[in-house]
């Protein structure tokens, strides 16, 4: 069994550790649930371009009182930064399939071995549908997936195959749950960064995910 980690505290350190890894300049995408927190941890001097499916380009951090009139996809109250830019629908989704992204964060459901993602759909569950998840997959140079490591159940949510419907095949780039970071690199999904709460042998018998482990394994960035 791994830890049981405070639920907030598990979600902000996903989207903290993955805030770390975009450079200046980068044009991003945030999804629901815990990607919406990565504009609230982009490090000091990173500026970074956040874009909303429902059309916000230049979107900031939370602010402190809410206003209703400026709401991202995710249904987060968000801030306008300097030079930002309210476009139509079809502005915001030429963007994105146009390959303008260069990166978007989404949750998930399953990863499996083979960088396949599966966020959408549980078979005999009412659900509202894709959404424009299966564009950003296809359109995004970068796949970042924000994640518990288990499900509600206890249940890996890194797996050999996916058995739930696909979003995208052989799309992600850089998983990140509470206890890891795993890249995609030359094909194959490798361990990278592990937290301090586990040891790899601990994370190994909760992931059935096949993944090398990096040479040069760090531990996780971010934590204090």
């Amino acid at each position: 069994m791994l830890p049981v980690l405070d639920e907030e505290v598990v979600r902000h350190r996903i989207a903290k550790r993955i805030a770390l890894d975009f450079e200046d300049g980068a044009v991003v995408n945030l999804g629901i649930g815990i990607p919406t927190l990565v504009s609230d941890y982009l490090p000091e001097g990173v500026h970074v371009m956040l874009q909303t499916e429902n059309g916000v380009i230049g979107a900031g951090p939370k602010p402190e009182v809410d206003d209703l009139r400026l709401i991202g996809a995710g249904g987060r109250c968000l801030s306008l930064l300097p030079g930002s830019s309210i476009v139509a629908s079809d502005m915001s989704f030429g963007l994105i399939r146009g390959g303008h992204l260069d990166a978007t964060v989404l949750g998930a459901l399953e990863v499996d071995s083979h960088s396949n993602l599966a966020n959408w759909m549980i078979p005999g569950k009412m659900v509202p549908g894709m959404g424009g998840a299966m564009d950003l997959v296809t359109g995004a140079r970068a796949v970042y997936v924000a994640t518990t490591h288990c499900d509600k159940k206890g249940r890996p949510k890194l797996v050999k195959e996916c058995t739930l419907p696909l979003t995208g095949a052989n799309v992600v780039s850089v998983v990140v749950t509470e206890f890891c970071l795993i890249r995609k690199i030359d094909g194959k999904m490798v361990l990278c960064e592990i937290a301090p709460e586990v040891t790899p042998e601990e994370l190994k018998a909760n992931t059935t995910m096949e993944y090398d482990v990096a040479p040069d394994l760090a531990p996780m960035k971010g934590i204090e």
